[in-house]
């Protein structure tokens, strides 16, 4: 019989399973034409909600320098796959849209390899990292000193009101196809964020 794994071990374990299968992940794909972080950004634009599509957004979503995350933003919108917009309730700031050449190369994301393993999970296991998850990508967000990502299901500003949907945090009422975008105002019951801007 094999002796019991102490906890924080076993921890450490599943903390390292973790990197693995995100660097598993970003290796898929060696013919591609995008790098990771390229890669990265093009899903994050593709996913995230209007508010959300900022340069500030994406390198707290990437816990990378704002230079740094504007470099693959840059390199992204000289290849045609993502524009540049001015905002909509601030004309000082932009926002950015993934073209239609974009979405036609998410067609081929290596990230399609990982979707096809979490495939093979039950239905039960699924449920189960869709409630981890979430948490454990906030918590690591609050020990950097930034924000996390998430989306209405699992955010504490998300109310339900007689089949509406509605966001707390920016007084608005949500259109169904928002409800599943990523969002820089996102927020589990237990942390807390402030708003970076109303959604449209």
């Amino acid at each position: 019989m094999s002796a019991r794994i102490p906890h924080i071990e076993h921890l450490e374990q599943l903390a390292e399973m973790l990197v693995h299968v995100g660097r598993s992940a970003r290796a898929e794909g060696r013919e591609d034409m995008l790098t990771a972080a390229q890669w990265t950004a093009l899903r994050f634009f593709a996913r995230a909600n209007r508010a959300s599509r900022t340069p500030s957004a994406f390198a707290s979503f990437q816990a990378t320098t704002r230079g740094t995350a504007s470099q693959v933003i840059k390199s992204l919108v000289q290849g045609g796959f993502l524009e540049r917009h001015a905002s909509d309730t601030d004309k000082r700031s932009v926002r950015f849209e993934v073209t239609g050449q974009g979405r036609d190369i998410l067609a081929r994301d290596p990230l399609r390899h990982l979707v096809s393993a979490l495939a093979g999970l039950s239905d039960a296991d699924h449920a189960t990292l869709a409630r981890a998850l979430p948490d454990i990508a906030s918590n690591l967000a609050r020990h950097r000193g930034d924000r996390g990502f998430g989306t209405c299901g699992d955010c504490r500003y998300f109310e339900d009101r007689d089949g509406a949907a509605y966001c707390a945090c920016v007084a608005s009422d949500l259109a169904p196809f928002e409800i599943g975008q990523l969002c820089a105002n996102f927020s589990t019951t237990s942390t807390k964020t402030e708003p970076t801007g109303s959604k449209p």
